[in-house]
């Protein structure tokens, strides 16, 4: 049985429980068990590397919470010892009143001693979002005997369980309607990370970090180079590169548990809304080399949070991308998803933010999506800024993107629709699909919005006779057909 169809026999054994209600549900379920054994994994490998090395190494659980303790203890044969084996109230009582406590403890770096940037303290961070939902122990042991089947020692299977998790996360957005908030198409976040192409070295940022794509996307691009990186590299990578903000508790959760599943060990992600913090109160030191996101738009923030921006706006895409503009490095690259209305809006507030972005920064590229890329969520058209904390712009290059067939919840965009504005990005070359414009041109009237000079027909000018001559022979016309009208009219 593939992972798959383990993870698709779990979502069928827990849609039966009385306490699970919902795609949300069942994902979030899944994912504390998943991550519980990950980490006994995680655990038992560093032991071992600790004994070849020659060196201690001390757990982060203790032994009576520890999963080979608690959840799928083994018979010296490495059978399910089942008398030892808690199920029914007995395991639910142990995992509601024993377990999610101590879990939840290291979150508390006062009682714990342990360090904000710790595997531990994430371990914490994790749980005190979360509770047990599973109402029947009877269920939660049918559960725990198919995930203690799966071993992530194995890097084909962790590679594996990635990409059954990312289903997860996309299947809870789709059906819980959040699917902007938990899941942005692969396809665009691919395309958005391999265009700017981070670093090592350099930090990345979301403030809107959902179920963190943008963040496992950027480590996965990054650890391409992991062979040829240093230890203090590596570990650089590991804990000081990436960084982001998620306001709700279930996304935040989803997210820390994305990332440490695809083998971040410590994320510096943090829950709470971003757009609180006041934006002059951003220094040098505050702001970050690469910003990845796609912010919630269609949204409105009450008028406390919008006095923490010079240009004021209830509209959450014009407040974050402000945030983003002032989070930026000096010579920081940011790519940012935005509705269609930011381009073409010319109100005083989306105006004067453009023109903020134009002047002192370089907007150097602008990619129109086609509509449909975030259904079921949502239908709006969307682009992506590239812009870079450089100066202002000069010329604004843009690329169209235009799938043959109209994008569907079935037939969703893919890594080819979008290949070739990838290979064009840092040449900027002009073709049927991509032109440039002036961004003194933009700024007369800072209507940003694509449009496509090999679509725009070029209008005939004629004589004012020729007008005039075309003008009666269509009157003559209109007269013929009126007249034949009457006719059968008066025939009848």
């Amino acid at each position: 049985m593939s992972l798959q169809q383990k993870i698709d026999r779990i979502t069928d054994i827990l849609r039966r429980d009385d306490g699970i209600s919902g795609a949300m549900h069942y994902t979030e379920q899944t994912s504390w068990v998943l991550f519980l054994k990950f980490l006994d994994d995680c655990e038992s490998e560093k032991k071992d590397e600790a004994v070849l090395s020659g060196k201690d190494y001390q757990p982060v659980l203790d032994e009576e919470h520890r999963w080979a303790s608690w959840a799928c203890p083994k018979t010296a044969e490495g059978k399910l010892d089942l008398a030892n084996a808690k199920t029914g109230d007995d395991l639910t009582d142990y995992v509601n009143n024993q377990l999610f406590p101590y879990l939840k403890g290291f979150a508390n770096a006062a009682v714990t001693g342990s360090d904000p940037k710790s595997f531990a303290y994430k371990i914490g961070a994790i749980f005190q979002y979360l509770d047990n939902k599973v109402a029947s122990g009877h269920t939660l042991r049918e559960v725990l005997d198919i995930i203690d089947t799966l071993n992530f020692q194995s890097s084909a299977e962790m590679f594996e369980l990635s990409m059954v998790y990312e289903g997860l996360l996309q299947n809870m957005g789709d059906a819980g309607g959040y699917a902007g908030e938990f899941y942005t198409p692969r396809p665009v976040v691919r395309a958005m990370i391999n265009a700017i192409d981070p670093q090592v070295g350099q930090t990345i940022y979301d403030a809107a970090a959902g179920s963190c794509g943008f963040l496992v996307q950027a480590f996965d691009h990054l650890k391409e180079k992991k062979s040829a990186l240093s230890t203090e590299q590596w570990d650089f990578i590991q804990r000081e590169t990436f960084f982001g903000f998620e306001k709700t508790s279930l996304a935040y959760v989803m997210g820390m548990m994305n990332m440490i599943l695809h083998g971040i060990e410590s994320p510096n992600l943090f829950r709470g809304n971003s757009l609180t913090q006041n934006i002059r109160d951003i220094q040098e030191k505050d702001r970050y080399d690469i910003i990845l996101a796609n912010p919630p738009f269609g949204g409105k923030e009450k008028s406390q949070i919008q006095q923490n921006f010079p240009i004021q706006s209830n509209a959450t895409e014009l407040l974050f991308l402000q945030h983003f503009m002032k989070t930026l490095k000096i010579g920081g690259k940011a790519a940012i998803v935005i509705p269609e209305g930011v381009l073409f809006q010319t109100n005083s507030a989306f105006k004067q933010v453009k023109q903020e972005l134009l002047e002192n920064f370089n907007l150097h590229t602008i990619l129109s999506l086609p509509a449909g890329v975030f259904l079921p969520y949502s239908g709006v058209k969307t682009n992506v800024l590239f812009f870079e904390r450089s100066g202002g712009a000069s010329d604004v290059w843009y690329y169209e993107c235009e799938p043959e067939q109209k994008l569907t919840k079935n037939k969703p965009i893919t890594d080819e629709h979008l290949k070739e504005f990838v290979e064009l990005y840092n040449s900027r070359e002009t073709t049927e699909r991509s032109w440039t414009v002036a961004a003194s041109k933009l700024a007369e009237d800072y209507d940003l919005s694509a449009k496509n000079p090999a679509k725009q027909k070029d209008a005939e000018h004629l004589a004012p006779s020729n007008i005039l001559k075309q003008i009666r022979t269509k009157e003559k016309l209109v007269s013929g057909l009126l007249d034949e009208i009457e006719n059968l009219l008066a025939e009848k």
